[in-house]
């Protein structure tokens, strides 16, 4: 009898509402069309119906999750609750504080012996849409605006530090860093972030070069880039991944990017790939908001149109890619369809009675792959913390797509024997934590 693969235990910073996390669990519903079984071999899905496909659970087991925000931390203990994890595992603290309780105070302890420390570090400062202070941040660690002294590295901008620290406490065998595509615009940002990560533990954590990738080249109906960090320990590598992987040009096999499965509207098909996911499809089945019995898709903003020169007066073109659900200006979201005087294009629609309005958080939900059964607007009686339709679009907006976190786990999952099976060159006894000296 074949005995079940151990779970993989993963610790998670920066959690948000968990869209990485739920990428790394798996057990989640997606459109079919997101799927490419053709490319994605090892991946097992259930058709559902409507369209619909359950993805399959991963080896990864989230054991820890953390942030700032009481709104994320309310969605992400309502659903990851209901999915077996423990939701005492989620730290309502800045990953700041919980370091210097390990490190100075002796009054906390990071989960022993984890394989996977995954974190999207704050990005506004790093964000096109934000203001590029990038590690000149004017807000700390807690998200409350600093004074005007010079930047430390308890800033906004510099808590990736703070993941390094984790890393060298911690010790996975590999991390998975998260940040927008506007960090690799700002001077040397990037490659500052690449030596800080692979420093730690005295240089014992091999980085890949970050790389830039379009939520949409995986079946995620929104064009949203980011560029993602991936670093491993050395001692856990076997020989041949060491080689591998320190090549300046990774090969295919080797490499912990997910293969891309689907072609954006301005690329031709090749290698296997499908048309990209539209906006009509993720939008497909949902009731306008005043018949819909679903209070995420009951609400969505009323702020009025205020000009095509303004952010977030577009409306969403339904047979296209979705625009990047954003935190940031959540109540200038796109709309869903405009008037004819505002230049709306859905005149059937409109014929049909069907008002101007902005998405719903249901529908910012379903652009950034999240399933119907995650709720986001929550009352009071739910939960701990209730979380209203604003604090709703901003907890979407902040998220990774699940279908691309769960992209990033298969792979992981698919190569880890590739990378740390047979001959891996680590003592089964671990070694103290080695903390990153800051």
């Amino acid at each position: 009898m074949n005995k079940r693969p151990k779970r993989m235990k993963v610790i998670s910073l920066f959690s948000g509402c968990g869209g990485m996390d739920l990428g790394f669990e798996g057990d989640f519903d997606v459109l079919e069309s997101s799927v490419n079984l053709s490319v994605n071999k090892s991946w097992k899905i259930k058709k559902t119906g409507d369209g619909r496909a359950r993805l399959g659970k991963t080896r990864f087991h989230i054991v820890f999750a953390n942030d700032i925000k009481p709104e994320a931390k309310a969605a992400w203990v309502n659903y990851f609750g209901k999915k077996g994890v423990n939701p005492e595992g989620y730290y309502l603290d800045s990953i700041v504080n919980l370091v210097k309780r390990e490190k100075e105070e002796g009054t906390f302890k990071f989960p022993a012996e984890c394989d996977v420390v995954i974190g999207g570090f704050p990005c506004q400062d790093f964000s096109i849409a934000g203001k590029r202070l990038g590690f000149a941040s004017d807000k700390g660690h807690n998200g409350k605006r600093i004074g005007m002294e010079e930047p430390t590295v308890e800033n906004r901008g510099q808590l990736y530090i703070w993941m390094r620290e984790v890393i060298g406490i911690t010790q996975p065998k590999v991390f998975v860093a998260e940040n927008v595509k506007g960090l690799t615009n700002l001077r040397d940002v990037k490659e500052v972030i690449e030596r800080d990560f692979a420093s730690v533990c005295n240089g014992g954590y091999l980085v890949i070069p970050a790389k830039v990738i379009n939520a949409a080249h995986y079946g995620v109906p929104q064009g949203r880039e980011r560029v993602i960090f991936f670093g491993f320990k050395k001692s856990s590598l076997n020989e041949r991944a060491l080689m591998e992987l320190q090549k300046e040009h990774l090969s295919e096999e080797y490499s912990p990017y997910p293969l891309k499965t689907h072609y954006l509207p301005e690329e031709k098909p090749e290698n296997g790939r499908k048309r990209f996911v539209t906006v009509r499809e993720a939008l497909s089945g949902l009731d306008e908001p005043e018949k819909s019995t679903d209070i995420s898709q009951q609400k969505y903003s009323k702020a009025k149109y205020m000009g095509r020169h303004c952010q977030g007066q577009q409306e969403v073109v339904l047979d296209g890619i979705g625009p990047t659900i954003r935190s940031e200006h959540h109540g200038n979201i796109e709309f869903r369809r405009l008037t004819r005087e505002h230049g709306g294009r859905y005149g059937e629609e409109l014929d049909e009675g069907l008002r101007e309005r902005r998405l719903s958080v249901r529908e910012c939900a379903r652009i950034q792959t999240f399933p119907d059964d995650y709720e986001f607007v929550i009352p009071a009686q739910k939960g701990n913390k209730s979380v209203s339709g604003s604090e709703a679009y901003k907890i979407i907006g902040n998220a990774v797509p699940p279908l691309l976190g769960y992209h990033i786990a298969k792979r992981l999952e698919d190569n880890w024997e590739l990378y740390f099976g047979e001959g891996g060159r680590e003592n089964a006894d671990r070694k103290g934590s080695c903390f990153g000296g800051i």
